[in-house]
């Protein structure tokens, strides 16, 4: 009866320990993100007004957004 509870801690202490790994977390490419977000993608979908790879303008639209689309407070009436 004894042998069962050891194996039974056993087990328990293997799963217990097995939650602790955690697993790297990149997109699903397998790329990490070593650039500046202002950099830009590559890609030809970008706001107007925003120039990829310039950082001003980049800090612009941010502002911009901040105050007019996520401004709970200009939304109210």
């Amino acid at each position: 009866m004894k042998l069962h509870y050891t194996i039974l801690a056993a087990i328990a202490a293997a799963l217990a320990l097995s939650a602790c790994g955690e697993k790297p977390q990149t997109n699903r490419s397998g790329v990490g993100a070593d650039t500046a977000a202002f950099q830009g993608t590559g890609k030809v979908y970008a706001l107007p007004g925003w120039k990829q790879g310039d950082k001003t303008s980049w800090e612009q639209q941010l502002k911009t957004r901040t105050q007019n689309a996520q401004n709970e407070y200009t939304k109210v009436p």
